[in-house]
């Protein structure tokens, strides 16, 4: 998208090239050019487009809010040409046909970065330098005779993000122009604001910035702050762990006194819960208090999910119940209660009396 401003007596041209027409867009080509004019024309004319013109009947005008606050920070009239009256737009017409033919034709460039610095050095050399329409002298002459009646710039610059309330879901994203940018979990749910600029948007709850992200062009994009989702991973680990742990202390208050023991041996407690939970899910409640009961009361090295299987089997095994985790348990933990089948000594005995008739 072309912004083109073009100045009605000397007819010097501004052009910025943008990836929209969104309002932050249309605002930024005005303070652009004012910029590079290095003052305000006190009169600004417009076509009825609606960043301008809201709604028109006759000569009654509603002018669109976020325009008329712009131009009285810069303290320029804004004003609306005739419906269908193209004699009242005549220079911006001819200077885009200008453009088109003398700029833009055949043009090569890289990026709207390149785009917009070919165009800079375009309106400051060759589009300065041509013939001023009706006067014996170029652009740059004209200008400099025009200059110093128009305003001079504000102190101040005019915030051009327009502020864009969003509303934040299930999930840490904010929705702008069909992509979705991550904002920290901590505020879905929550009415955020958005500030947009032609490279970045803010992400705002009332004046504290909660997210920053380069600005996307594309549709349906996700950009997203590492940050936000690892600091997400976090909380569900931890969510996770915590839920667990209470399902934990709920079903077999003892697992509270194993799992201290457990830490205090240096075993690894998310593995140890992990491994209780899943005893508790097929054992049961009441199997996997008593397994800890029993383990617990035994000396020797702390405690371990593994002892608590064991017990849980042994228990299984007293009733003369199949076992439920035969292929589970750990070879060392097998062999321990195997059965030692006691060998024959009969062939020692021959062994002795051999060894004696020999002598």
């Amino acid at each position: 998208m072309a912004f083109v401003m073009v100045l009605s007596y000397s007819r010097r041209i501004f052009l910025r090239f943008f990836l929209d027409a969104r309002m932050d867009a249309f605002l930024a080509g005005h303070a652009l050019a004012f910029e590079a004019f290095g003052s305000v024309p006190r009169v600004v004319l417009y076509d009825n487009l609606k960043s301008a013109v809201l709604e028109r009947q006759g000569e009654t005008i509603r002018f669109n809010p976020t325009l008329l606050a712009f131009a009285a920070h810069y303290r320029f009239d804004p004003r609306p040409v005739g419906v269908a009256r193209g004699n009242e737009k005549g220079r911006v017409e001819r200077a885009i046909r200008y453009i088109r033919d003398n700029f833009f034709a055949a043009r090569r460039f890289t990026d709207i970065d390149d785009l917009n610095a070919q165009a800079m050095t375009w309106c400051e050399g060759p589009a300065a330098d041509r013939p001023c329409p009706g006067e014996a002298m170029s652009v740059r002459e004209a200008f400099a005779l025009e200059a110093p009646r128009l305003a001079p710039l504000p102190d101040n610059p005019f915030p051009l993000s327009t502020p864009t309330p969003v509303s934040i879901g299930k999930t840490p994203y904010a929705r702008f122009d069909k992509n979705d940018y991550s904002v920290p979990h901590t505020h879905v749910r929550r009415q955020l604001t958005l500030l947009a600029d032609p490279r970045e948007i803010r992400i705002l709850d009332g004046a504290d910035l909660i997210a920053r992200h380069p600005r996307s062009y594309d549709a349906g994009a996700q950009i997203e702050d590492p940050n936000h989702i690892q600091t997400l991973r976090d909380h569900k680990r931890r969510g996770r762990s915590a839920s667990v742990t209470d399902r934990l202390a709920h079903a077999a208050p003892a697992s509270a006194e194993l799992l201290s023991r457990a830490a205090q041996n240096g075993h690894s407690l998310q593995s140890t819960v992990a491994g209780l939970h899943r005893l508790l899910q097929r054992y049961g409640a009441r199997e996997l208090e008593a397994a800890i009961l029993e383990v617990l009361k035994l000396e020797g090295p702390a405690p371990h999910p593994n002892s608590v299987l064991l017990a849980l089997e042994k228990r299984r095994e007293r009733r003369k119940q199949p076992p439920l985790f035969p292929s589970n348990l750990p070879k060392h933990v097998l062999d321990k209660d195997r059965p030692v089948r006691p060998a024959r000594l009969a062939a020692y005995d021959k062994l002795k009396d051999q060894k004696h008739d020999d002598k």
